[in-house]
């Protein structure tokens, strides 16, 4: 760690430094530090149509793919994605043309609701910006934040882009051997942080990061002062010292097919990649990846968002944090134990417009209706299940049909309205989900309440969105249809049309920082990137996932079996499973791992042991008592295990050949988790963990078949 506070040379910075700028307008977010509205002319200079013509891209003859951080790409440019190349300051500039008094971020503070505007949104962005220069931000090089979504996340990215640097977020869950490996990776010269806790990690690694010069923390004050670690204050103060004709050259000289973000994948299968996105990834998919979402433009309507994922992650990232300036929305930030139970908190005070989910967020939605169902009145828990029923049978038959039954409409004025306002999304229009599978007794449920889950498909590798579902667009099951200006298509495809996605456009990454090998596996001599997961589209040309090439299991005799769509029926099946994995690579027969549905802990938001009220529910209709997991694993509840072998019987009866048939499976004591290792950072199932976690589970299920070949071989 560096032994002085004294900042390194600024290697961006050509001019001298000049004298702090007259200063007007105060935000809260500085403790009374004040922003500089002569800026705002900076920016209006910075954005006409000639500078943007000198932001075209590189010679024609660059690749399509870099694995530097400085590189530059050839930008996919044909008719069907035709939007001009635009930098995210340009991208900014226009907002604040059109939306600049609009409220941008909303945010607590002791309990009351704050706001900023788009302009001062802008100015804290140019301020951070100046003070990571100060720091001694290098061009290329990162700014990484290890914090919870907040304003402090949103203007430090943008300043860091403003300032030539690369963003790239790192999972607050990480651990210190995590946060090295992309620190390292990425070369980063600041980290910013939000806790005491956050800022410990740091301190631990800081001996093995070389391009590290700074750490800043903003929610809560470092314990003691330490060398090179400061407050957001001091960070905003520093960039008094930097004149804005300094800042920028360095705009100004920015292009669109530059590298401005890093995402990390969440490193299920070996260590994660670092997905290279340029300016013109971020800009274009924030533009028509949302438009194909139905998102509005403030002037028709401002969305407001709620936002608490993780802003590491590509989802929340392009449409909480680039979506919403593209289009003027409003972001309102829940709190860091959003998870844990406070997100219902905050969608009833902001009513949110839209809103996005992974498929467990979602089902902890569904746990929580189903428990507070079963506590209520007989009468109550009755008119909600005859409403859900009326609703659920009229969205599955006449899905599209906006001439409801009375009945139905009844059904919704009586009960369902009042659950949605319950939820706080009595005025949302749109509820995505992505990231990972979701089940269709979580997509019935949510049916059922009149709430559709729009689906997205797409990669760190897509910026995001490549496939939308929308108001307009939309097919249960589905993943929706291609973005409009991206393409498509499916290789090797089988008898029943099912192929590896494939795609292509303006949405696709420059490259995996620093592995040119994995680029060159992801994307072919064409410029096509193949995902690795395998669908199929439907003449209308609405794509259905149906697995992973990775995940495809190959058994002992040869047979290609892909195991999401027998999970999948399992857990339809048995509504008492949570999580079912099935194993059988290079094995003589196939068999699963299974979980039981468990409440989590309200504060570590870690499995418990007691059964949710639909477990519970399951283990007493087929005469079990048992209200826990260990009650079932540990006593081995005969009734319970015989329901659930009848169960995964009738799975078998519907598969396509033996070889498909499930013959041997487990109840596991604990639920899946991350804390566990076998859940991403979004929920995603690392199969590779589960593998090596539960080995000795998985081993026994062919001890028999082992010694039988070892007898054999005795005769």
């Amino acid at each position: 760690m560096p032994d002085s506070r004294a900042a390194p040379q600024e290697s961006l910075l050509d001019a001298s430094l000049g004298t702090t700028q007259e200063n007007v307008g105060t935000s809260s977010l500085t403790d009374g530090q004040t922003l500089s509205k002569e800026p705002l002319s900076h920016a209006l200079k910075l954005s006409t149509p000639e500078k943007v013509k000198d932001a075209q891209l590189n010679p024609p003859e660059e690749a399509l793919w870099t694995t530097r951080a400085d590189g530059r790409v050839r930008l996919r440019i044909d008719p069907i994605c035709s939007q001009t190349p635009r930098t995210v300051h340009q991208m900014f500039s226009t907002t604040l043309d059109k939306y600049g008094d609009l409220s941008a971020m909303g945010f607590k503070r002791q309990g009351t609701w704050e706001h900023i505007s788009y302009t001062q949104y802008y100015l804290l962005a140019r301020k951070a910006a100046k003070g990571f220069l100060k720091l001694g931000l290098e061009r290329a090089h990162s700014v990484a934040i290890l914090a919870f979504n907040s304003p402090e996340w949103f203007f430090s990215a943008v300043g860091a882009v403003f300032g030539g640097g690369i963003i790239t977020g790192i999972y607050t869950t990480s651990s210190p051997e995590a946060c090295q490996y992309i620190a390292y990776d990425c070369r980063a010269n600041i980290i910013v942080v939000d806790t005491q806790k956050q800022l410990e990690k740091i301190l631990k690694i800081w001996k093995h990061l070389p391009h590290l010069k700074a750490v800043v923390i903003y929610r809560e004050a470092p314990p003691m002062r330490m060398p090179s670690v400061y407050t957001m204050e001091e960070l905003m103060e520093l960039g008094n010292e930097v004149p804005e004709e300094a800042l920028d050259v360095i705009i100004n000289a920015q292009k669109p097919n530059q590298c401005c973000a890093l995402v990390y994948t969440s490193g299920t299968t070996g260590n994660p990649k670092g997905v290279m996105l340029s300016q013109d990834n971020i800009t274009w998919t924030a533009r028509y990846g949302s438009q194909a979402g139905d998102i509005q433009p403030a002037e028709i309507q401002q969305e407001v968002v709620v936002s608490y994922l993780p802003l590491s992650h590509i989802a929340a990232q392009i449409y909480d944090l680039w979506t919403g300036i593209q289009w003027g929305a409003q972001v309102c930030f829940a709190e860091p134990d959003a998870l844990k139970g406070s997100l219902v908190n905050t969608l009833r005070e902001v009513e949110p417009t839209s809103h996005m989910g992974v498929p467990r967020v979602w089902e902890k939605i569904m746990e929580q209706i189903q428990e507070v169902a079963a506590q209520s009145g007989f009468i109550w828990r009755k008119m909600l299940l005859w409403a859900m029923s009326v609703t659920l049978e009229q969205n599955l038959t006449c899905p599209s049909s906006d001439l409801k039954p009375f009945t139905t409409r009844l059904a919704d004025y009586l009960v369902l309205a009042k659950v949605r306002q319950a939820l706080g999304f009595a005025k949302c229009q749109k509820n995505f989900y992505g990231a990972a599978p979701m089940t269709a007794e979580t997509q019935h449920f949510f049916l059922g309440l009149n709430i559709r889950l729009y689906a997205g498909y797409g990669l760190s590798e897509t910026s995001g969105p490549h496939f939308m579902s929308s108001p307009y667009n939309y097919r249960l099951y589905s993943s929706g249809k291609v973005v409009p200006g991206c393409q498509v298509k499916l290789v090797n495809e089988d008898e029943e049309g099912i192929g590896e996605i494939c795609l292509w456009g303006r949405t696709i990454f420059m490259g995996y920082l620093n592995m040119e090998d994995k680029t060159c596996e992801a994307i072919d001599a064409e410029g096509w990137l193949h995902t690795g997961d395998t669908g199929r589209l439907d003449a209308d040309g609405f794509l259905y996932i149906t697995g992973r090439l990775k995940e495809l299991i190959i058994t002992a005799g040869g047979e290609n079996v892909p195991p999401v769509p027998i999970e999948e029926a399992v857990k339809t099946e048995l509504p008492i499973i949570r999580n079912a994995m099935l194993i059988g690579d290079q094995r003589k027969f196939l068999s699963m791992l299974l979980t039981l549905k468990c409440t989590l802990d309200p504060d570590t938001f870690e499995p418990t042991d007691n059964l949710t009220e639909q477990a519970v529910e399951f283990c007493q209709r087929v005469g079990s008592k048992a209200t826990t997991v260990s009650e079932v694993v540990g006593k081995k509840d005969e009734a319970v295990y015989q329901a659930i072998e009848e169960g995964i019987q009738r799975v078998n009866m519907n598969a396509a050949a033996r070889p498909y048939h499930i013959q041997k499976w487990a109840i596991l004591e604990k639920d899946f988790s991350i804390s566990g290792g076998e859940l991403g950072p979004t929920m995603k199932l690392k199969r590779l963990a589960v593998l090596e976690k539960y080995k000795d589970v998985i081993d026994s299920f062919y001890q028999e078949q082992k010694n039988f070949q070892v007898d054999l071989t005795r005769c």
